[in-house]
């Protein structure tokens, strides 16, 4: 973790000032921090747990946050690198299934008879009609990352370099290519909805 901030030594606070610092500075931007984990994970639990990591390693590395400078930046690069930790972790893992489980709802009385028919008709069902949010989570994370900072954060590209921990002309090239083939996959969506 220490390599994912930039330590300072010199500015050691006293416990009461790292709760106060906690308080005030990183609190406020716990509902942001959730919506950055999923929009990251699609999933309500993982992002619960992955601002809960965020959380937690900001307040073990207090000492290393400077009062007063951009605590949602520095928020959001620890919740960036833990998420990109995590997600390295578990693509090398195989996908578990708890047969059990399966087994049990299928051998359930309360489970309908035709829930079976089609499962592909059924788990795509309530995803008809949001283009948008389908195209968005189609991009590659790197993609999708820039996006989310950019454009529905509002952060600017020197935080969005210091968040992702790359050059600005970086930053500019993903989020120019991410904005294009966002336009690639919406263009017949935009001219249906009347939009040249």
């Amino acid at each position: 973790m220490t390599d994912e901030l930039e330590l300072n030594p010199k500015s050691a606070y006293p416990e009461s000032q790292k709760v106060h610092v906690f308080d005030n500075e990183f609190m406020p931007h716990i509902d942001s921090m959730y919506n950055f984990a999923y929009r990251l994970t699609f999933d309500e639990d993982d992002s619960k747990d992955l601002v809960q990591d965020t959380y937690m390693k900001a307040y073990r590395f207090i000492n290393s946050f400077q009062e007063g400078t951009n605590a949602k930046a520095w928020l959001y690069r620890i919740l960036k690198n833990s998420f990109i930790n995590d997600y390295r972790k578990k693509s090398k893992q195989p996908t578990k299934v708890d047969y059990q489980e399966v087994e049990q709802y299928y051998n359930s009385e309360d489970t309908p008879k035709d829930a079976t028919v089609d499962l592909r008709m059924e788990t795509t069902k309530d995803m008809i009609g949001d283009e948008i949010s389908n195209a968005l989570n189609s991009l590659a994370i790197d993609f999708r990352t820039v996006i989310i900072l950019c454009d529905l954060e509002g952060f600017t590209y020197e935080e969005m370099a210091k968040i992702l921990d790359i050059p600005i002309g970086t930053v500019r090239s993903r989020l120019h290519r991410a904005r294009n083939i966002l336009r690639e996959k919406l263009g017949s969506y935009a001219h249906s909805m009347g939009y040249n």
